[in-house]
């Protein structure tokens, strides 16, 4: 289905329904597995960009706004004049792809490798004999190595920005304490609630505490009978906004998947360049460097300092720009 957009580049999406049964890396299987996808721009190579677990098939535009539209775009550091940019909604997320239903709580396991496999298939789909950039940042990121170790045949270049080999343990700790509060909370029928909270406690690891020294060093309001702190309001006004769009059972089952990520990265020969942020708390710059010393083919690793932290990715268009711009010029 085409999409014509005022002052936005053309796309097409639609859903790919896959019949039969979709084997599963952990074990079991989907059946009858839909794939929500979106195709962005006119002309040139196709780059695949994925990001993190509430990111999907909008990656650009305004209606609704793209998770990544500050990125991609005409003439943005992914610039839609020159690529085209496909996106899909995560398997086992809160999108059009199959994942969980509300109160659901026996969908399986999902692996970064199954997400690969779901990005083969669209390709198969689509025509695309191979990717010219899979890029992907965070949780995409990580699916970005399973499709490179799988499918090396039909990418030419991968970007992975802050995500390495596996998941550090103490981003674990952070994650199963949020997985617990959503669990709790759906036990009492308040998931939403366990969302927000959750959510509000993923915000302080997402970004550094040199960003929030800056912005949150204001006094506390008293406000209904006890002070309140200018980091907790918008901690909770980021998980209230989240709570409001995405559902607990799909965040529980993507969360656990990137804490399960696990790829071979000796087995990945796709010349890669690897994105590091010297302030990300959830993927050490360790971790970047180390997956670089095992990749088993071409490998560069670019660091960059920023206050955001892990949310880098969404915030740093010129460092992006210079990245894209030398990895997009020489894949081959």
């Amino acid at each position: 289905m085409a999409i014509d957009a005022p002052g936005e580049a053309s796309a097409q999406e639609g859903v790919l329904e896959l019949a039969g049964a979709f084997k599963l890396h952990f074990g079991g299987q989907l059946n009858n597995v839909r794939i929500a996808w979106r195709l962005a721009g006119e002309a040139g190579p196709v780059v695949a960009a994925l990001g993190g677990i509430s990111a999907g098939r909008y990656v650009t535009g305004n209606a609704p706004r793209g998770w990544w539209s500050d990125i991609v775009g005409a003439g943005a550091p992914l610039d839609l004049q020159r690529h085209r940019v496909l996106g899909f909604d995560f398997l086992g997320g809160s999108g059009e792809t199959t994942g969980p239903g509300r109160g659901q709580t026996n969908f399986p396991s999902i692996s970064a490798y199954d997400q690969a496999v779901v990005l083969h298939h669209l390709i198969d789909h689509l025509n695309i004999e191979s990717l010219r950039a899979v890029i992907g940042a965070s949780y995409g990121g990580m699916v970005a190595l399973a499709f490179a170790e799988r499918f090396p045949e039909r990418v030419a270049h991968v970007v992975v920005i802050s995500a390495a080999d596996r998941a550090h343990p103490m981003a674990t700790a952070w994650r199963s304490v949020q997985r617990a509060t959503v669990r709790y909370a759906l036990k009492k029928d308040d998931g939403p609630e366990g969302l927000r909270l959750a959510r509000a406690l993923a915000m302080a690891t997402y970004r550094s505490p040199q960003e929030f020294a800056t912005r949150f060093d204001a006094e506390p309001e008293r406000i209904d009978g006890r002070f309140q702190f200018p980091v907790e309001t918008y901690l909770l006004a980021r998980g209230d906004a989240y709570a409001a769009s995405y559902l607990p059972e799909a965040f529980l089952c993507l969360s656990e998947s990137i804490d399960l990520h696990r790829v071979d990265a000796t087995r990945i020969k796709v010349p890669t360049t690897l994105i590091g942020v010297h302030e990300d708390q959830l993927v050490p710059l360790s971790d970047m460097r180390a997956l670089q010393s095992k990749l088993g083919g071409p490998a560069e690793l670019i660091e960059i300092s920023s206050l955001y932290g892990h949310d880098a990715f969404l915030k740093e268009r010129e460092e992006l720009r210079r990245a894209f711009d030398h990895v997009l010029g020489t894949a081959r």
